[in-house]
């Protein structure tokens, strides 16, 4: 088994060339010559103040180089992946904000044990050196019920520490930027800590660049409970749904059993975050971000604030974490102030819970076929042209589905099919209206809601097209023409084909030049214009067979490969040929 392939340089310096993407990204930052330490371009802006120090091994960007700006942190310490930074770095980092001017420096550190020390050992050699500094571990994994000896772990409930201006990142940040003393910005976010805590879940492992899976997770199979590096959760089982999985991870993050459980209740205010561990999709993300939003409302609790995305991941573990924190209006006014951290979502200062989110449409916006309609003297002959069009369209399924499968998903006749069907229905509880117009409207509106695909969003064009050029006073044998033809020059000028391009317009094309004859035809030529036009759609639909597709499914195919008629252009001959059978049959009634 081999490593799994990476879009990376080289292993030994991906971490370095990470940075400095980061930062030749982002106008605000800048790289500290000879460390792996990441600082605000503003450093002036520190005189007097707190600055923000975090870190951790790589691998889980944007943590923590992507948290730097005004109102988050000062710098970021970056180790190799997946492994803690070293001392020399850290007090590198404290020493240049020292040196800027800043008042003291809190450091911000994850409790993992290599992290702790180096951290921790950094902090002495900055206070041997007269540097104000002080320390908060963040451990707010609610994974275990009964926690080691080591504590919780630390997990993405570190940035709603780092920042006090969203959800994520910045409480400290916020405090900093007012100018609180250290002590008090230690003060405050030890008593937020209280309030915070994760759980995460996997569906797949991840891998260091140049080394196997760090763990391995059948298909069908998720962890409950891991860390950010792959350390062991509490419990695998099937993967369920994304409401299941949600109330599963909530049930245990505030099961008050266990010691690691963060304390919650009706009425309590929190803010969340829905993390992207690294390879869950944008829709996956939103469908859980959705289900945690239920799951806490449905328990009385008040959603405050919702971030939703990539702020602490693991590589490209498939998985995802939740972190909550309680927050009372201090708190929130410290979430919600501004940051120029590249990384910090553009979030809403509005309450999640209680906002009304759904926006009833305007009252013209009903589809024409529910509306009712007085008939006139072309309904009759309209509704039998239908009929027969329909039932023609039904009989010719199989055949259409066959050519289909040639140069498609073998579905055109299925398509056509369901509009008959629907326009059968609609037949049966509904009078034609007089207005051709209309008619045309509500056929646009049955194929766009009952064919699907590309086919039901052409017919549906070229029928709203068609429809403003047909009306009850408007609707002679020359009127159809124009019709006819600004439907076609809709189906060309949206989907972006022509003649020749072996589509339905090979079939319709040819007969609409000839229909444009009705324009100037004597009464008594127009059902012989009729005629030659349903001779041309259908030897323009026999045409195909020699043509190369150049739009459509069936351009994806090689040439050779398709060698029967367009089923597009066939259904479009068709359908002419039906309505002029019925014309034939009822008297022309139309022309």
């Amino acid at each position: 088994m081999e490593p799994k392939r990476k879009l990376i340089n080289s292993v030994d310096g991906c971490v370095d060339e990470a940075l400095w993407g980061l930062v030749r990204a982002s106008g605000g930052l800048s790289l500290l010559k000879g460390h792996r330490v990441v600082l605000r371009s503003d450093l002036d802006n520190l005189r007097g103040r707190v600055a923000l120090l975090s870190g951790g091994g790589s691998g889980h960007e944007p943590a923590h180089g992507g948290y730097l700006g005004a109102g988050m942190l000062s710098a970021a310490v970056a180790g190799g992946v997946f492994a803690s930074p070293p001392p020399a770095s850290i007090l590198a980092a404290i020493l240049s904000l020292h040196a800027a001017g800043a008042s003291g420096v809190l450091l911000i550190v994850k409790n993992y044990t290599g992290d702790r020390l180096n951290f921790g050992l950094a902090a002495e050699q900055a206070r041997n050196r007269g540097v104000a500094v002080d320390v908060v571990i963040v451990a707010e994994d609610c994974a275990f019920d009964r926690p080691s000896k080591a504590g919780r772990r630390g997990l993405c409930g570190t940035i709603f520490i780092h920042k006090s201006v969203g959800t994520s990142c910045q409480l400290a940040g916020a405090l900093a930027e007012e100018g609180s003393s250290l002590g008090r910005i230690v003060s405050k976010v030890t008593e937020v800590l209280q309030g915070v805590g994760t759980l995460g879940v996997s569906l797949s492992p991840c891998s260091v660049p140049g080394s196997l899976p760090s763990f391995e997770l059948p298909p069908g199979v998720m962890e409950l409970g891991l860390g950010i590096h792959g350390e062991p959760g509490i419990k695998r089982s099937k993967v369920a749904s994304a409401d299941e999985v949600v109330k599963t991870m909530i049930d245990h993050m505030t099961n008050p059993v266990s010691q690691s459980h963060l304390p919650l209740k009706p009425g309590d205010s929190v803010v969340v975050c829905v993390n992207n561990l690294g390879a869950l999709s944008c829709l996956e993300m939103a469908v859980v971000t959705r289900a945690a939003v239920m799951c806490l409302e449905g328990r009385g609790v008040v959603v405050a604030r919702v971030m939703s995305g990539s702020f602490m991941t693991s590589l490209e573990m498939a998985g995802v974490s939740l972190s909550l924190m309680r927050a009372d209006q201090e708190t929130l006014r410290l979430f919600d102030a501004k940051t120029g951290a590249p990384a910090w979502p553009n979030l809403s200062s509005v309450c999640v819970s209680g906002r009304d989110y759904v926006t009833d449409p305007p009252a013209a916006s009903g589809r024409p076929q529910d509306d009712a309609h007085s008939d006139g003297p072309l309904s009759p002959v309209m509704r039998a042209a239908l009929e027969r069009v329909c039932s023609t369209l039904l009989e010719k399924r199989d055949e259409l589905n066959a050519l289909d499968r040639a140069a498609g998903d073998g579905d055109c006749g299925d398509t056509h099919a369901q509009a008959a069907r629907a326009i059968q229905e609609w037949l049966q509880h509904h009078a034609v209206p007089g207005c051709p117009g209309r008619l045309l409207s509500v056929l646009a509106g049955l194929v766009q809601d009952k064919m699907g695909g590309s086919s039901g969003a052409l017919y549906s064009l070229f029928l709203t097209a068609a429809a403003g050029h047909v009306t009850e006073e408007q609707s002679n044998a020359a009127a159809w023409a124009r019709a006819m033809h600004a439907g076609t020059q809709a189906m060309r000028r949206y989907g972006g084909a022509d003649p020749g391009d072996r589509t339905m317009l090979d079939a319709l094309c040819p007969a609409v030049d000839e229909l444009m004859k009705l324009t100037t035809a004597p009464p008594g030529g127009q059902m012989s214009v009729l005629r030659a036009a349903v001779q041309k759609a259908a030897s323009g639909a026999e045409s195909t067979r020699d043509l190369t597709a150049r739009a459509g499914r069936a351009s994806y195919i090689a040439a050779e490969r398709v060698t029967l008629p367009d089923p597009g252009a066939v259904a479009v001959a068709s359908v002419l040929r039906a309505v002029l059978e019925s014309l034939e049959g009822g008297g022309g009634g139309v022309m």
